[in-house]
């Protein structure tokens, strides 16, 4: 209900509720600040010890026209004193900053959900842009959720005027002004955005005591204003985590270090080589502020310059390593098969987008899946592996490393949209407890041939390039089985190609047997998934299973080659549902590989699963 009256409005000072877990969503034009605003706010969240999930969505336009629909930037985050699995199926709260961010996102607002908006931009001119043919004030648009107006621009010039900025200067405070006023609906601290902006700002100062200014005036116009009826301060106790010592991490930090842990564990340097793609780019941000890790960083020309050249520094004795998405991956086809054929060790990131082609560059998909572990000329098998969770890129990074360089092979780590950019608390690990896996270049003159190849493993020995005694051709012509010439000859051609796939297919032995991460090993109903969707799998498996129904939760990380017990676990199950963002991939392969009539649950909408949407397809194969 819209609170239009004086006696719908709380009197101030009422006491706390306290909730268990909220949704809060942050919209705006993309110059509004809604990133920063969402990440200071997830700061504040972790310090104060929830556990927590984020979805930065970003408007793929540049420079969409200001108040218009194409250029709505948004910030969800989920928080609470409980496990946090996803970044929320429908916010509680909507924090709109423009009649445009109202128009993308009240659709996905919770029915009886609270909208604040500024009021200072509420215009005929905006409301036009954002296509509203009335004011969504005042014409019943919002009659079903509870909404507090506020000028917030009117709010931020005040309350920075004694600073001096420009009017335009001021108006981009307003972002610190709102989260000022979110930081005491939910009693978070306010001091580590305040040091955040002093440090950033140093140089600056007038600029950062706008900002805290503006962060101030909206926490005590909070406290201080008649809220709507339903709408009043807020706590969210901290949740129970395992002790250790946590950080908020996004994914794509997580597997720069990870890749970087990976490279030290194995006793290398790193080449990291890209070019920029959204949303790949933040690694290579990332990994370039890591020099002091032995990882050297190049920004190539294009795609596959990026590629060859890390190539080129693995053959070398370094490990390359380059990252795209998959208009960018696909590019690299023909280098990745050059590193097949020449069994040198690269990992090759794929951070997906939607597709085909540019596609929708900043929303999140899982439809590089075929593209890996099938996407090139002839039969070119290598190793795919994907993250589940920002923090578990991490792990991903480390293994993808020890797999490279063990197998002597391209590795492909997948990660996505949602995943790259999503933050979650991380527990910073100690890196004691990880075995290293040092490399050893081969040294030996005496009968060295550049493809005699390890017993245990299949791989190809890695002789350095300018190594007395080990000069030797390498390239993407075919070789021979026993001394690494060129050969043409048809049955050698057939003996190395299949022993590149008999040496990727090896990898399945050394890598753990597949587990269920919930449920029993066996039952009525198993939900199979990769990658990000294992938020909202686990979560709506776990409500269901405190519901009584007979549902487990398989995750893959080990998508190329499938673990070795996968199709003996899955065969005990009478049904296997698989949720994927795209329109049927591994559960393609499932059934190729297993002959199991496994099911798709298939979503192409660039936005990532609703627990709701798992829960009613497990529902529906329960019943039927």
């Amino acid at each position: 209900m819209r609170a239009t009256k004086a006696e719908e409005f709380s009197p101030v000072g009422a006491e706390r509720q306290t909730l268990e877990s909220v949704v809060v969503r942050f919209a705006g034009d993309s110059g509004d600040g809604v990133q920063l605003t969402g990440s200071q706010f997830t700061q504040a969240t972790a310090l104060a010890g929830n556990d927590l999930a984020t979805f930065p969505d970003f408007p793929a336009e540049i420079r969409a026209p200001i108040g218009t629909t194409y250029g709505v930037s948004a910030f969800q985050i989920n928080f609470g004193a409980r496990k946090i699995m996803t970044a929320g199926d429908q916010p509680d709260v909507l924090v709109a900053l423009n009649p445009a961010a109202l128009k993308v996102n009240l659709g996905d607002l919770k029915q009886g959900g609270v909208v604040i908006i500024d009021s200072g931009t509420v215009t005929d001119r905006n409301l036009r842009k954002a296509g509203f043919e009335a004011n969504p004030l005042e014409d019943g648009t919002l009659d079903d959720y509870i909404v507090f107006p506020v000028d917030v621009s009117k709010m931020t010039l005040e309350a920075v005027k004694h600073t001096g900025l420009s009017q335009k200067d001021a108006l981009r405070c307003k972002n610190l002004w709102t989260l000022g006023l979110v930081y005491w609906l939910y009693d978070r601290d306010r001091s580590p955005t305040v040091d955040w902006l002093q440090a950033k700002f140093v140089k600056r100062p007038e600029i950062a005591e706008a900002n805290i200014a503006a962060l101030n005036a909206g926490h005590i116009y909070a406290e201080a204003a008649e809220l709507p009826s339903g709408l009043g301060g807020y706590t969210v106790e901290a949740a129970e985590i395992a002790p250790g010592l946590y950080r908020t991490v996004t994914g794509a930090e997580a597997l720069a270090w990870g890749l970087a842990a990976g490279t030290q564990l194995a006793d290398l340097k790193m080449v990291f080589a890209s070019y920029p793609i959204t949303p790949a780019s933040n690694l290579l941000h990332v990994l370039a502020n890591m020099k002091h890790f032995d990882i050297m960083t190049f920004q190539a020309e294009d795609e596959i310059a990026a590629v060859c050249a890390a190539i080129g520094a693995s053959y070398a004795g370094s490990i390359g390593v380059t990252s795209s998405s998959g208009p960018g991956v696909a590019l690299k086809g023909e280098a990745i098969g050059l590193a097949i054929s020449t069994e040198l060790p690269l990992v090759i990131v794929n951070s997906q987008r939607a597709g085909p082609s540019t596609g929708m560059p900043t929303k999140t998909e899982q439809s590089d899946l075929y593209q890996s572990v099938f996407g090139r000329n002839a039969d070119s098998p290598l190793a795919v592996i994907a993250a589940r969770a920002p923090a578990d890129a991490f792990e991903c990074g480390i293994e993808a490393i020890r797999l490279a360089t063990k197998y002597m092979t391209p590795v492909i780590v997948l990660t996505d949209g949602y995943i790259a950019n999503a933050a979650e608390p991380w527990c910073i690990p100690d890196m004691d407890d990880y075995e290293p896996f040092p490399v050893s270049f081969h040294q030996e003159t005496e009968g060295f041939q550049p493809f005699q190849r390890v017993p245990e493993t299949g791989a190809r020995v890695w002789a350095v390039p300018g190594t007395p005694g080990l000069e030797h051709r390498i390239g993407g012509i075919e070789k021979d089985y026993n001394s690494g010439h060129i050969s043409y000859d048809p049955a050698n051609h057939e003996t190395m190609t299949q022993t590149r796939a008999a040496k990727i297919l090896g990898i399945a032995n050394d890598v753990p047997e597949q587990t269920v991460d919930q449920g029993e090993a066996g039952g009525k109903i198993a939900v199979v998934g990769w990658g990000s969707t294992y938020g909202p799998i686990s979560r709506a498996v776990n409500n269901l299973r405190q519901d009584g129904v007979d549902v487990s939760h398989v995750h893959l990380r080990y998508i190329w080659p499938l673990p070795r017990n996968l199709g003996e676990l899955l065969g005990g199950f009478d049904k296997v549902i698989v949720p994927e963002m795209n329109s049927g991939q591994l559960v393609t392969v499932l059934r190729s590989e297993y002959l199991i009539p496994a099911q798709g649950l298939n979503k192409v909408t660039g936005q990532p699963f609703k627990i709701a949407e798992i829960m009613t397809a497990i529902h529906e194969q329960n019943e039927a």
